[in-house]
Protein backbone atom coordinates (compact mmCIF):
# COMPACT_ATOMS: atom_id res chain seq x y z
CA UNK A 1 0.00 0.00 0.00
CA UNK A 2 0.97 3.67 -0.91
CA UNK A 3 -0.29 6.14 0.94
CA UNK A 4 -0.82 9.78 -0.22
CA UNK A 5 2.21 11.54 1.49
CA UNK A 6 4.28 8.46 -0.58
CA UNK A 7 2.26 9.45 -3.63
CA UNK A 8 3.11 13.19 -3.42
CA UNK A 9 6.82 12.03 -3.57
CA UNK A 10 6.42 10.12 -6.65
CA UNK A 11 3.90 12.16 -9.00
CA UNK A 12 3.84 16.61 -9.29
CA UNK A 13 0.26 16.89 -8.97
CA UNK A 14 -0.97 18.60 -5.52
CA UNK A 15 -4.67 20.25 -4.86
CA UNK A 16 -6.79 20.22 -6.14
CA UNK A 17 -5.42 18.03 -9.44
CA UNK A 18 -3.85 15.17 -7.25
CA UNK A 19 -6.76 12.78 -7.57
CA UNK A 20 -4.92 9.66 -6.25
CA UNK A 21 -5.62 9.00 -2.33
CA UNK A 22 -3.74 5.95 -2.13
CA UNK A 23 -2.96 2.80 -3.89
CA UNK A 24 -3.96 -0.42 -2.60
CA UNK A 25 -2.36 -2.63 -4.80
CA UNK A 26 0.84 -2.66 -6.61
CA UNK A 27 2.96 -5.08 -9.33
CA UNK A 28 6.28 -2.87 -10.56
CA UNK A 29 6.59 -2.77 -13.93
CA UNK A 30 2.85 -4.02 -14.61
CA UNK A 31 -0.06 -2.36 -12.87
CA UNK A 32 -1.18 -0.59 -9.78
CA UNK A 33 -4.75 -0.18 -8.52
CA UNK A 34 -5.75 3.03 -6.57
CA UNK A 35 -8.52 4.79 -4.60
CA UNK A 36 -9.46 8.62 -4.87
CA UNK A 37 -12.62 9.34 -2.15
CA UNK A 38 -14.72 11.61 -3.91
CA UNK A 39 -16.22 14.22 -1.71
CA UNK A 40 -18.53 17.21 -2.02
CA UNK A 41 -15.81 19.98 -0.88
CA UNK A 42 -13.94 19.30 -4.15
CA UNK A 43 -14.10 22.27 -6.16
CA UNK A 44 -15.68 21.62 -9.73
CA UNK A 45 -18.51 20.55 -8.21
CA UNK A 46 -19.76 24.24 -7.77
CA UNK A 47 -20.21 24.19 -11.50
CA UNK A 48 -20.39 20.88 -12.54
CA UNK A 49 -23.13 20.91 -11.76
CA UNK A 50 -25.49 22.84 -9.46
CA UNK A 51 -28.05 20.83 -7.91
CA UNK A 52 -26.39 17.63 -9.64
CA UNK A 53 -22.67 17.47 -8.47
CA UNK A 54 -20.88 15.07 -10.96
CA UNK A 55 -17.07 14.95 -11.00
CA UNK A 56 -15.97 15.66 -14.83
CA UNK A 57 -15.30 12.68 -16.73
CA UNK A 58 -11.69 14.34 -17.66
CA UNK A 59 -11.02 13.89 -13.89
CA UNK A 60 -11.40 10.63 -14.13
CA UNK A 61 -9.54 9.97 -16.98
CA UNK A 62 -6.56 11.98 -15.12
CA UNK A 63 -7.44 9.83 -12.38
CA UNK A 64 -6.41 6.80 -13.91
CA UNK A 65 -3.51 8.71 -15.57
CA UNK A 66 -1.94 9.63 -12.25
CA UNK A 67 -2.54 5.98 -10.77
CA UNK A 68 -0.73 4.70 -14.23
CA UNK A 69 2.25 7.37 -12.97
CA UNK A 70 2.68 5.81 -10.41
CA UNK A 71 3.53 2.68 -12.55
CA UNK A 72 5.29 4.30 -14.43
CA UNK A 73 7.85 6.35 -12.09
CA UNK A 74 8.78 3.67 -10.29
CA UNK A 75 10.38 1.15 -13.57
CA UNK A 76 13.75 0.93 -13.37
CA UNK A 77 14.43 1.52 -17.25
CA UNK A 78 12.51 4.40 -17.67
CA UNK A 79 14.33 8.04 -17.80
CA UNK A 80 13.81 10.79 -15.49
CA UNK A 81 11.38 13.46 -16.81
CA UNK A 82 7.81 14.77 -16.60
CA UNK A 83 5.24 12.29 -18.42
CA UNK A 84 2.38 13.81 -19.85
CA UNK A 85 -0.49 12.72 -22.47
CA UNK A 86 0.21 11.67 -25.72
CA UNK A 87 -3.56 10.64 -26.53
CA UNK A 88 -6.21 9.07 -25.48
CA UNK A 89 -8.25 6.29 -26.96
CA UNK A 90 -11.76 3.89 -26.55
CA UNK A 91 -12.75 5.77 -23.36
CA UNK A 92 -15.96 5.26 -22.53
CA UNK A 93 -18.15 6.16 -19.40
CA UNK A 94 -20.91 3.95 -17.81
CA UNK A 95 -22.32 5.98 -15.29
CA UNK A 96 -21.44 9.18 -13.08
CA UNK A 97 -19.43 9.31 -10.36
CA UNK A 98 -21.20 11.71 -7.45
CA UNK A 99 -19.62 13.04 -3.93
CA UNK A 100 -19.51 9.89 -1.48
CA UNK A 101 -18.50 7.84 -3.92
CA UNK A 102 -15.11 5.83 -3.80
CA UNK A 103 -13.56 5.69 -7.28
CA UNK A 104 -11.40 2.62 -7.68
CA UNK A 105 -9.08 2.70 -10.64
CA UNK A 106 -6.91 -0.13 -12.26
CA UNK A 107 -3.97 0.63 -14.78
CA UNK A 108 -2.16 -2.23 -16.46
CA UNK A 109 1.06 -0.93 -18.62
CA UNK A 110 0.54 -2.52 -22.24
CA UNK A 111 3.61 -1.66 -23.37
CA UNK A 112 6.63 1.00 -23.31
CA UNK A 113 8.76 1.99 -26.46
CA UNK A 114 12.36 3.33 -26.45
CA UNK A 115 12.13 4.06 -22.48
CA UNK A 116 9.69 7.03 -23.42
CA UNK A 117 6.11 6.48 -25.08
CA UNK A 118 4.08 3.62 -23.90
CA UNK A 119 0.40 2.85 -23.59
CA UNK A 120 -1.78 1.73 -20.49
CA UNK A 121 -5.44 0.48 -19.92
CA UNK A 122 -7.20 2.06 -17.68
CA UNK A 123 -10.63 1.01 -15.96
CA UNK A 124 -12.30 3.20 -12.75
CA UNK A 125 -15.16 1.45 -10.82
CA UNK A 126 -17.70 2.66 -7.76
CA UNK A 127 -19.22 -0.16 -5.86
CA UNK A 128 -18.26 -2.94 -8.23
CA UNK A 129 -20.09 -1.16 -11.28
CA UNK A 130 -18.11 -0.13 -14.07
CA UNK A 131 -17.51 3.59 -14.58
CA UNK A 132 -15.08 4.31 -17.02
CA UNK A 133 -12.63 2.57 -19.32
CA UNK A 134 -10.13 3.43 -22.08
CA UNK A 135 -6.44 3.14 -23.11
CA UNK A 136 -4.02 6.55 -21.94
CA UNK A 137 -0.94 6.73 -24.06
CA UNK A 138 2.13 8.59 -22.56
CA UNK A 139 5.31 10.59 -23.41
CA UNK A 140 8.62 11.39 -21.17
CA UNK A 141 9.20 15.49 -21.68
CA UNK A 142 12.65 16.31 -20.84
Amino acid sequence: MIPVEEIHKLLPHRYPFSLVDRIIEYVPGERAVGIKNVTFNEPHFQGHFPGRPIMPGVLIVEAMAQVGGIVLTQMNDVQEGLFMFAGIDKVRFRRPVVPGDQLLMTVELLWVKKRRFGKMRGRAEVDGQLVAEGELMFSLVD
